[in-house]
Parts: structure tokens; C-alpha cells; sequence
């Protein structure tokens, strides 16, 4: 192949192209989010790059997400890139990143000719990649633009924080590997749960529709993989589109597209106890580091179990391991109502809870010894978290 090129040299160009270097490393890094090597499609281990007259768009995707980042041929006054041919070509994802993070200048020209070679120059450097057919690549969802609203691009990523860490990990019940969202009267709620924990989360949105009701469940994962790629201008807006079976996100010169998930949520509203017999307030860093502590010897055990035991303003924290020892901390409480009480649960899964409150202090309310235990940073009525106890006393 290679002596082909060599003897071909005036070879008609399908495509050709120049970009600064940072902007395609930018955009490479966003779409191999969506690039798996494990997948019964070869063409989706590529990355596409696609070069038009408003510049240039790399698409990278898998039977789960798609994600395409654009880069605009001028932005802010600078040159991001120059368009001599447009055209198409797939490139093997793994080695096309790898080497354009390597190349040497601020520069990189794309050339391909009509046999999908592909040279990539920058500064004395010269790569020549065999390219796949961008004709094979699947079309991403046509998604009609009717249900659409809007939210600031750092409260999408402090839902996406707080709800997306409470999703199953196994498929047993592939519903509940989804964060549920419900977009109604002008708020939107987000609920995640494992059977074993809960979390929640209620926000006001922008330009959604003042009728109507949708629910849908997005991937776990998805969420991860899109809070990954949103950079950190918080006053940047989202623009989200909903179908039937598919959500994009679209940001600044970035679109993501989600599949949605099949089946029925249940009703967790029922999961959330209605009564409270013991009430406390305590610091949040001041709790997560006593729990902290107490895991050092509760990780050592089968379920990671500490326990809490709560009688006048004061709060014991304590765990312990038959081969290791025994750890006990006291913490003074903020505010204490109700009855004494001692209950056990998962230093793990409250430590998830704790990491992503941002409030100085968080009220626990507890129904009883073995009914669930109800987290709420004090500030913020729109965030709840809950975990079910363990028996041990």
C-alpha cells in the first residue's frame, strides 16, 4: 500500500484540511468518551472526522452514546481551522489520539486521497494511516427539536453529582442502572436508587413546556460519561432534546446523544418514611470523616457496618473487626430531638451520601432501628438522600 501512495502521488484528495493542534486534541478527548473496542460493529472503533464549510466535526460513538465535538473554522477572533477540501474519513480511534497528542507543531494537516489513505502532517512529522469508509458509519438519531428545554450547565452537573452515584451496578434489574428524570411545570427531578439507597434532586429548568408530563430514564453511565465532558463555565446553558427513546445534550460546539431505558421505575416515593422519631443536625465534613475512620476497621468485615448511637446532644460513631480491634468517636450534635436511638448501616454507601452534599451541616432523620435513614444538607429542601439500616444490634 505504501509503494502505491509513493507511485500515486497526484492521487485525487477526498479530503483536506488544517487545525490547531489544541482544538483537535479538545475534540478528540470528548468523543473517545464514546469509543469501545469492545463492539460487534469495526467501524465504531474509528473516530469521523468530517470537514465542511463552517469547519470541522469528529464523531465517536457505541450502541450507547454518540458524542460529536465541532470545531468552528474561526472563534473569538482566532483561526481554529482551514477547510481546502471537504470530505470524510474514519480513522482508528486509539492510535489517531495517541498520536495527535504527540505531534510536534501548533498545526496538523489532514490530507486523504480517494483510496481513504490518510496523511497527517505536522511540522517535520508525516503519519500515513489506512482510513475506513465513512459511507459504513452509522447515521446518529434524527431527533426532531419539539420537547426541549434548558438549564445552567453547572446545575446539570451537580444532578448528574448527586442522583448518578445511587444507580445499581448489576442488571438485574436493568431499569434501576438509570437515573429517572421528570420534567414537570417547569421543574425537573431526578431520582436514582439501588434498592438499597436513594438519592434526589429537584430543579428549576428554563423553556420547558408550562403542560404536560415526561419521564424518562437515562443510563447511569451516559450521565457519567456526559458530566466528563462539560467543561466548567457554569453560566453556560444546556440545551436538552427529548424523544421517545433518545436524549441530546447540546453544549457549546459539543452534542451528546443518550439511548433511554425500557421499563417500569417503581414508585420510590414510598420508600421515604413520612415520620421521624430522632432528628439530628451535624456537621457534614465532621460526620463523613468520623465514618471515615470507623471504616478503616469496618472495610475489614463482610458488609463495611458501622454503627451510630444517638442520646442527648451526642452522637457515637463506632465499628469493629475480630481480628483488628475496636474504634469508637464522639461528635456533639448541632441539634438533637426525639428519642435516644442506635442504628447500624453501610459506612460506604453513607459516605456516597455525605461526599456529595456542598452544605456545611446535614439533618438526619430517623423512623427507627430498622426503617430508612433520611439525609438532608440544611440550606437545600431540594436534595434528599436516603439509606436503608443493616441488623446487627
Amino acid at each position: 500500500m505504501q509503494e502505491m501512495q509513493d507511485t500515486n502521488p497526484n492521487a485525487a484528495l477526498a479530503m483536506e484540511c488544517t487545525v490547531q493542534k489544541e482544538k483537535l486534541v479538545d475534540a478528540v478527548n470528548r468523543v473517545m468518551k464514546a469509543i469501545s473496542s469492545k463492539t460487534t460493529m469495526p467501524i465504531l472503533t474509528g473516530v469521523k472526522i468530517t470537514s465542511g464549510s463552517d469547519g470541522i466535526t469528529l464523531t465517536g460513538s457505541n450502541s450507547d452514546i454518540s458524542i460529536k465535538s465541532f470545531i468552528p473554522l474561526e472563534e473569538d477572533g482566532n483561526e481554529n481551522a482551514t477547510i481546502n477540501t471537504p470530505g470524510q474519513i474514519v480513522l482508528p480511534s486509539r492510535l489517531f489520539s495517541e498520536l495527535v497528542r504527540k505531534l510536534p507543531d501548533d498545526e496538523v494537516h489532514i490530507e486523504v486521497d480517494s483510496r481513504l489513505i490518510t496523511k497527517i502532517i505536522s511540522g517535520a512529522t508525516e503519519f500515513s494511516l489506512n482510513g475506513l469508509d465513512p459511507e459504513e458509519y452509522p447515521n446518529l438519531p434524527i431527533i426532531n427539536e419539539n420537547d426541549v428545554f434548558r438549564i445552567r450547565k453547572d446545575l446539570l452537573k451537580d444532578l448528574v453529582k448527586q442522583t448518578v452515584y445511587a444507580v445499581a451496578v448489576t442488571e438485574t434489574r436493568p431499569v434501576l442502572t438509570g437515573v429517572k428524570w421528570i420534567i414537570q411545570d417547569g421543574r425537573l427531578s431526578c431520582v436514582a436508587t439501588d434498592s438499597h439507597r436513594l438519592a434526589q434532586r429537584s430543579v428549576t429548568i428554563e423553556d420547558a413546556e408550562e403542560s404536560g408530563t415526561h419521564t424518562l430514564v437515562i443510563p447511569g453511565p451516559s450521565l457519567n460519561e456526559l458530566s466528563k465532558i462539560l467543561d466548567d463555565d457554569d453560566e453556560q446553558m444546556v440545551d436538552i432534546v427529548m424523544t421517545n427513546n433518545q436524549i441530546l445534550f447540546k453544549s457549546h460546539n459539543v452534542q451528546f446523544y443518550s439511548r433511554l431505558l425500557d421499563g417500569n421505575y417503581p414508585d420510590t416515593s414510598r420508600l421515604i418514611p413520612n415520620d421521624s422519631k430522632t432528628t439530628i443536625d451535624l456537621g457534614t465534613k465532621a460526620l463523613y470523616h468520623a465514618i471515615e475512620r470507623a471504616s478503616l476497621l469496618a472495610k475489614e468485615e463482610r458488609n463495611n457496618v458501622v454503627k451510630l448511637r444517638a442520646e442527648g446532644n451526642q452522637v457515637e460513631i463506632s465499628s469493629q473487626s475480630l481480628e483488628l480491634g475496636r474504634v469508637y468517636e464522639t461528635l456533639v450534635t448541632e441539634k438533637f430531638e426525639g428519642d435516644p436511638l442506635r442504628i447500624s448501616f453501610s459506612a460506604k454507601f453513607m459516605m456516597d451520601a455525605l461526599s456529595k452534599v456542598d452544605a456545611q451541616t446535614v439533618r438526619i432523620h430517623f423512623a427507627g432501628p430498622m426503617r430508612p435513614i433520611i439525609i438532608r444538607p440544611i440550606g437545600d429542601e431540594n436534595i434528599l438522600m436516603l439509606i436503608l439500616p443493616i441488623r446487627t444490634f
